[in-house]
């Protein structure tokens, strides 16, 4: 049985970019629950530090999460927001229990 790859990204934007960023990132929603693949792509807000978001994604597999990083629409926001972040990290998880 194949299970599926679960992605954490964790985006912080710079202080004065918080809605801007929060803005782009809820463009990217839609299209992407639309593709191939997606199982689950649900966008959060840190309760005590609102310029970190994060997304929790669940993939059917990693070439398709390839397609994902690779897409019209994620390429649009990367550039939108060129500067706006303050970082970006991915980490690619694996449930246990």
């Amino acid at each position: 049985m194949t299970s599926t790859l679960t992605i954490v990204a964790n985006i912080e934007a710079k202080a004065d970019k918080i809605e801007f960023v929060k803005t782009a990132l809820l463009k990217l929603i839609e299209p992407t629950r639309l593709e191939e693949g997606c199982i689950q792509y649900d966008l959060h807000q840190d309760n005590n530090n609102p310029a970190l978001f994060t997304f929790v994604e669940n993939w059917v597999s990693h070439e398709l999460l390839q397609q994902h990083l690779n897409s019209p629409h994620l390429k649009m926001y990367v550039q939108a927001t060129e500067g706006a972040v303050a970082s970006f990290i991915v980490n690619e998880i694996t449930k246990i229990t």
